[in-house]
């Protein structure tokens, strides 16, 4: 297959693009290379014949036709956005732009592509549109996130994701396009940009930095792996129904001090320091609206097409830890260029 994947060189979308590269699939991929986009994620593949990149904005609808039609894919992974909480809480306008009008854009593109392909190749087409767990808002002590869940954003970023997701849907039902919506949870791994939870942690622990945890620490994620994730996408993208959604998680709920308090306690270990990792974290003034947990049900996904999470949060986190002690030829730029060192998320 030929796959056509938006935002390639963002966290998740270059795993996806490495995984699909290792598999000996054919992968074109777009990014405008924002702060988000960096392209040593791509090193690896870059080189590879079954490997284009194209620096474009997924807003140019007539340059993302244009490329489609050159080359045919088989397949749209639609994983462009922008997708930090904080980020949209500074400035909004941002996400507006690119989460809903980008797939505006790309939908139109994709419908433009579609149409005029002949009938065996239009019937096997997909558009997997990624989305995110927090368009459902804020969840009690109790229950899960499913495909059935009604919609209550509470930030910017998932107002502008939850408008792009019925966008997705929209133009299944009204235009027949065979489009696939999937809603995660919250993803980690190597590679992720130091202004996340879990990489931030990690650089400002090994720095001897002060860990900043928001209010009192104790809203609740559920954690997926990035290649777990990664699986779930192709699975999805290969044997998905059109015009049915997936959600996935990674079945590893923890509270936001867990997290950190497991990452000071892995570097303790690792690293050892003159003083405790835990000493360094402070409270700081919580986020707008911050929503207190979300967890998944991803039984859908595990039942009707056979995913399994493969990492449990203990070794995936460990491992990550890891690779960020063993790579900090990837993260210094990025921590040299401002990433991870100010606060965001705090009202205009």
């Amino acid at each position: 297959m030929h796959w056509f994947v938006t935002g390639g060189a963002g966290f998740i979308g270059s795993a996806f693009v490495r995984k699909l590269i290792a598999a000996d699939e054919r992968v074109t991929v777009i990014d405008k290379l924002t702060y988000a986009g960096n392209l040593s994620s791509l090193c690896d593949v870059q080189g590879n014949a079954r490997f284009r990149f194209e620096k474009l904005d997924i807003c140019d609808h007539d340059g993302v036709l244009r490329l489609m039609t050159g080359i045919a894919p088989d397949v749209v992974v639609h994983l462009a956005a922008e997708s930090h909480v904080d980020r949209s809480i500074a400035g909004a306008g941002e996400f507006m732009a690119t989460n809903i009008m980008g797939t505006f854009s790309m939908l139109e593109a994709a419908r433009a592509y579609w149409s005029g392909l002949p009938g065996a190749s239009q019937d096997a087409f997909r558009f997997l549109h990624v989305s995110t767990d927090e368009v459902f808002g804020s969840l009690g002590e109790t229950g899960l996130f499913s495909e059935t869940t009604p919609y209550d954003p509470r930030s910017p970023y998932s107002a502008s994701k939850a408008a792009s997701d019925h966008l997705a849907r929209a133009w299944h039902h009204t235009y027949g396009l065979p489009v696939l919506v999937s809603n995660c949870s919250n993803n980690y791994g190597p590679r992720q940009l130091p202004e996340k939870l879990i990489p931030l942690t990690i650089l400002n622990a090994l720095a001897g930095e002060p860990l900043p945890v928001y209010g009192d620490g104790k809203q609740v994620r559920d954690w997926l792996h990035v290649d777990d994730h990664c699986a779930a996408l192709e699975l999805i993208a290969r044997k998905g129904v059109p015009g049915e959604t997936y959600t996935v998680g990674g079945r590893n709920e923890r509270q936001n001090i867990e997290v950190v308090h497991a990452i000071c306690d892995l570097l303790d270990e690792m690293r050892p320091a003159n003083a405790r990792r835990r000493d360094l974290i402070r409270f700081v003034k919580d986020r707008p609206g911050h929503d207190l947990r979300y967890g998944i049900d991803a039984g859908k996904l595990e039942t009707e097409l056979g995913w399994r999470a493969r990492h449990d949060f203990g070794s995936g986190l460990a491992e990550t830890v890891t690779w960020y002690q063993e790579n900090e030829d990837w993260w210094r730029p990025l921590r040299s260029a401002g990433h991870g060192t100010h606060r965001l998320g705090l009202k205009p």
